[in-house]
């Protein structure tokens, strides 16, 4: 049971009051939004994905919609710190989340007891608007050459593969241990505090293989220092397009993708949750854009709302399942 200050209480019905009468308001207030800045928070410190997605729709926005779209960075607890100031926002429209929604669908279940908000309850998704996809590589002294054959060695060799993770809820972690439930593998963990570390040792030969993100692994792919046998993605990618896909190699409806998108606390009315998603529809349709986003090795994605909430209740969904069955537990 969670309990809230008599001012936390104030303010979250303070908040649901606005909230109702802005959405009696209808068409007229979202015509008339935004009549002042925008806050668009960031959960994660300047210089990474989120933040460099954040930054290009920000810029977007306040081009298309006459006011200023503002990034504010909240580093700190993975990204919670920054979701929880905006669940506990007034619903307005004026606080946005930028969020890595693969991230914080895992750290629903993962960091449940610690975590002081509901990622489905205290926040509802205006879009999805960037994925990252993930490749699953090897050092090239390994026998394997393509995915099937990984699979194989995988499950013909308990115990004797070990692979690398940026973390313990970390959407690569997550991609192994779903790789792991699906075909039966029993393989060894070694977690690393970031990619970074992670990528040097399996260069260095220390751990055998890894599922990574494809901006992190495509360098050391090119410089043939990893073997790549399969990109996680529902078809081939651009940045790796001689690279087969899993579900080419057999093993159908393995998909795996760090998501990107833009929240606003619950209670938000829809008609300002729907202007920002046709801006966001016409930024993201824009091929600089798309550029912009793939030199951060990330696609640009639309979707409604509808679609937003889905893929979030789904990716929760599979994430809690994968948790809970390999009683993985937080940093």
């Amino acid at each position: 049971m969670t309990f809230f200050s008599k001012g936390a209480c104030a303010r979250r019905w303070l908040g649901l009051a606005a909230a109702a009468l802005m959405l009696a308001a209808g068409p007229v207030f979202a015509q008339q939004y935004p009549s002042k800045p925008v806050r668009m928070i960031v959960p994660y410190p300047p210089g990474g994905a989120t933040d460099v997605i954040g930054r290009i729709m920000a810029q977007r926005l306040s081009a298309a919609m006459g006011q200023q779209f503002i990034i504010d960075n909240r580093g700190g607890a993975g990204g919670n710190i920054g979701a929880d100031a905006v669940a506990k926002s007034p619903a307005d429209g004026y606080t946005l989340l930028v969020g890595a929604l693969t991230s914080h669908s895992i750290m629903a279940t993962l960091e449940k007891d610690t975590i002081r908000y509901n990622l489905e309850r205290d926040l509802v998704p205006i879009a999805v608007v960037g994925s990252v996809p993930l490749v699953w590589v090897v050092h090239p002294s390994m026998p394997m050459k393509n995915f099937k054959e990984f699979i194989a060695y995988a499950k013909a060799n308990p115990g004797k593969l070990n692979y690398a993770s940026s973390g313990a809820g970390a959407p690569q972690r997550m991609c192994a241990e779903l790789f792991k439930r699906t075909v039966g593998a029993d393989m060894v963990h070694v977690p690393y505090k970031g990619s970074g570390p992670a990528m040097a040792d399996l260069a260095g030969g220390h751990v055998l293989t890894m599922c990574e993100t494809v901006p992190a692994a495509l360098p050391l792919i090119k410089a043939g220092k990893l073997r790549p046998l399969a990109v996680t993605t529902a078809s081939r990618i651009s940045m790796l397009p001689d690279v087969p896909t899993a579900a080419e190699q057999g093993m159908r409806g393995y998909e795996v993708s760090s998501m990107f998108g833009i929240l606003a606390p619950a209670g938000t009315p829809r008609p300002v949750i729907d202007r920002l998603n046709a801006e966001l529809a016409k930024i993201l349709a824009s091929r600089e854009v798309q550029e912009q986003m793939l030199l951060q090795g990330a696609y640009a994605v639309q979707t409604t709302p509808d679609q937003a909430a889905a893929r979030v209740k789904q990716e929760i969904a599979m994430w809690a399942k994968v948790i809970r069955e390999a009683n993985i537990k937080p940093d």
